[in-house]
């Protein structure tokens, strides 16, 4: 295996295997449908808040990466639901599959001999590369699916 074939593997793991951290899977699993609009202990946020915030800025990374058309959100107010937002069953699974195929999409462009991880998105702020792009990613949703376990820990949400 050359280096490239490496870190295109460790990158995909960093996104869908567990390793040091949780994977969405492992958050949400037989989450509890009467709390995905209970909010998180002192915050402002709910569950499905921190899900579909999950979503907008791997998203929003996503279409980065691809999108020469790009154009900045705000935030938070673009990358956050608003704070009265509720969603239900429907909406819950709509923000985890889009979370899905979403990842989907960024692993495969990690993993196509035709991207070169380190050159500069033509489109992009300077040093902007897919490689630095899916860190980000990896990053963010690590600590956020962290945030959401422990939320969970701490309203006894688990079986």
């Amino acid at each position: 295996m050359n280096n490239s074939q490496a870190l295109r593997e460790q990158l995909t793991n960093l996104l869908t295997v567990r390793q040091a951290h949780m994977l969405l899977e492992d958050a949400i699993e037989d989450f509890p449908e009467a709390h995905i609009n209970t909010k998180l202990p002192n915050t402002d946020y709910t569950f499905w808040h921190l899900l579909e915030h999950l979503r907008r800025c791997q998203w929003d990374i996503l279409d980065y990466i691809r999108n020469a058309d790009y154009v900045p959100r705000a935030f938070p107010t673009d990358y956050w639901p608003d704070k009265s937002a509720t969603t239900d069953h429907t909406g819950w699974q709509q923000s985890v599959n889009q979370f899905n195929a979403d990842l989907q999409t960024l692993v495969d462009i990690v993993n196509n001999p035709e991207t070169d991880l380190y050159a500069q998105i033509p489109h992009a702020a300077p040093g902007h590369t897919v490689l630095r792009e899916v860190l980000i990613v990896g990053q963010h949703n690590a600590y956020h699916l962290g945030e959401l376990g422990c939320a969970r820990q701490a309203l006894d949400l688990w079986d």
